[in-house]
């Protein structure tokens, strides 16, 4: 199923909005519905303003009215796989389970397997705002 995500990460890094750092990401996620909803970077040029790609996949998803994902694919065009940061890890978790397969690719093809919980290990929960 990854081939499926990963034509539609590679396919939407292409419209990313990267005119400061030139670095395009794209990311394709999976909902437990089976739908998959993809999202690219978005700069803006007050830096921190922007949005990641895996951010925009899961709004994407929550305005489709869904919000369990099942697997994430994230692909830039680096010569390694990077790796969704810290932010983008906790969105995805509060989203997909532990177990949620993540891959990580460049454009070339390079692929790295995890999951949510080897991504962000002892992630922020709901848990931890109960009294």
């Amino acid at each position: 199923m990854s081939q499926e995500l990963r034509a539609a990460a590679v396919q939407v890094r292409e419209n990313a909005h990267a005119p400061y750092s030139n670095f395009k990401v794209g990311a394709a996620i999976r909902a437990a519905s089976g739908v998959v909803y993809v999202g690219c970077n978005v700069e803006n040029v007050a830096y921190p303003e922007g949005t990641c790609a895996e951010a925009g996949a899961i709004a994407a998803m929550v305005a489709a009215g869904e919000t369990k994902l099942t697997e994430a694919y994230v692909v830039a065009g680096s010569d390694l796989p990077v790796t969704p940061c810290g932010g983008c890890r906790q969105k995805l978790a509060e989203f997909g389970a532990g177990t949620v397969p993540v891959t990580m690719a460049t454009t070339a093809g390079v692929e790295e397997h995890t999951t949510l919980a080897d991504l962000l290990p002892g992630a922020f929960a709901a848990a931890h705002m109960e009294g």
